[in-house]
């Protein structure tokens, strides 16, 4: 049998510290989401000014990163012009997202998240969900 890590609410909210930490150095309010292992929401905040579009935004890449197991950034350029991941987004329900800013998170080589943030540009959402990682990591 494998042992398997799993994230917790107390390890979300460091992340999530760690993330809007960083959107308030760079100064871009964030909608910033953490997800499980499944890609199952744990944690949600909209800044203050964090855009209302960016909401699901954030949740999808979150969703994409744990699920794919790779940063969205990476389907960012391997959808575009029939590449090979081209159509992701279309799958699960639309829920596929293709643009920078999610991250997976892994613990020795295990899967245990996702964060996904969005508001900024897709450098800024990817250098927010990076400090998330960095905080818990």
């Amino acid at each position: 049998m494998k042992q398997v890590l799993k994230l917790v609410l107390e390890d979300a909210r460091i992340m999530m510290d760690g993330a809007i930490n960083k959107a308030l150095e760079i100064g871009v309010d964030m909608d910033i989401a953490i997800v499980d292992d499944g890609g199952h929401l744990m944690l949600f905040t909209r800044m203050d000014n964090g855009r209302i579009t960016s909401i699901n935004i954030s949740i999808d890449k979150a969703f994409t990163a744990a699920a794919a197991r790779k940063p969205t950034s990476d389907y960012a350029k391997a959808a575009r012009n029939h590449g090979p991941a081209f159509g992701i987004q279309t799958s699960h329900q639309g829920r596929f997202c293709v643009v920078g800013g999610g991250l997976p998170l892994f613990v020795e080589g295990q899967i245990v998240g996702g964060i996904g943030c969005s508001s900024g540009t897709p450098d800024q959402d990817t250098v927010v969900s990076q400090a998330g990682l960095d905080a818990l990591i």
